[in-house]
């Protein structure tokens, strides 16, 4: 059955990158941190890595995201969604103006009227297996606020970033989750919460 995972990396303090993301600096600077562990030789984010790419059918993100993904220096052939897996799952960006010239135009679909039909139009190209909801944390946030994800998937990477772009911003909607499953490693904690 397909599940809605927002799946995304943060820092202790609540960051999803670092200060002043720009195509150069996509996690933002000082941001690489973060995803050292998708980088990792450790057997559990090795596993985590793995289980989650295999079991991913379809990515939802949103512009500012895929415009640094899709830059000179975002995914090529050996590192991609999955990191170095380079896995090629079917990508739907949620924009309201796509861009005139796309050089990872052969596995992108625009969406312009929103994460709701994004993740409903995923869910469809995604059959039997999981919708990612990848970031940014506006997307990730708007998900949530629209009653869409399943679950919500952090890997909480031990940086303090001082600055950046929050995951949740004051004003977020109260809520409770169910945490499901916590694995550690050396260079995250992988946790999962059921969104009820």
């Amino acid at each position: 059955m397909t599940k809605v995972v927002a799946d995304i990396s943060v820092s202790l303090d609540g960051f999803v990158t670092g200060p002043d993301p720009d195509l150069e600096h996509g996690l933002g600077h000082g941001g690489e941190g973060l995803h050292t562990w998708a980088f990792s030789p450790d057997p559990v984010d090795r596993e985590v890595l793995t289980s989650a790419t295999d079991a991913t059918g379809a990515v939802v993100m949103g512009r500012r995201l895929f415009d640094i993904v899709d830059g000179p220096l975002g995914w090529n052939d050996e590192v991609g969604y999955g990191a170095g897996l380079a896995a090629r799952p079917p990508v739907l960006v949620v924009t309201r103006r796509p861009p005139h010239e796309v050089r990872l135009a052969d596995r992108v679909t625009f969406v312009v009227d929103g994460v709701r039909s994004a993740v409903e139009t995923a869910t469809v190209m995604a059959g039997d297996r999981d919708v990612v909801v990848m970031g940014g944390a506006a997307v990730i946030r708007g998900a949530l606020e629209a009653g869409v994800l399943d679950e919500l998937r952090l890997h909480l990477s031990p940086v303090l970033l001082g600055g950046g772009t929050p995951l949740f911003e004051p004003g977020t909607a109260p809520r409770t989750l169910r945490q499901i499953h916590v694995r550690a490693s050396g260079t995250a904690t992988h946790l999962t919460y059921r969104i009820d």
